[in-house]
């Protein structure tokens, strides 16, 4: 049984790699993928921090809201790099890249 996601869906742009390794993947990360990370991290190291005023353990509190952010936004940032490689989303600037550099 095939439980891959695209084999089930059918990109709506070009794909420029099918199954894109990791290296590539984080290597396609754009400004606005890099912005949400640091945005998700950011929320969630404040979270963090007021989440731990009433029992006094502010530090260790924002220290592992953080970690979470950061893994979350890295997932999210991820994500949307690996959908616009595999075509899942709008791809002008990965299509016009790859283009370039297999020509």
């Amino acid at each position: 049984m095939n439980t891959d996601i695209t084999a089930l869906a059918k990109p709506e742009y070009p794909v420029v790699d099918r199954n894109p390794p990791f290296t590539k993947t984080v290597g396609n990360f754009n400004t606005l993928d890099y912005l949400r990370l640091l945005s998700i991290t950011g929320v969630s190291v404040t979270v963090g921090y007021l989440s731990g005023i009433k029992p006094n353990i502010r530090g260790p509190s924002m220290f592992t809201g953080g970690l979470i952010g950061l893994m979350g936004g890295f997932m999210y940032a991820y994500q949307n790099s690996a959908g616009r490689l595999m075509g899942f989303f709008p791809n002008d600037e990965e299509v016009a890249r790859y283009k370039k550099y297999n020509k």
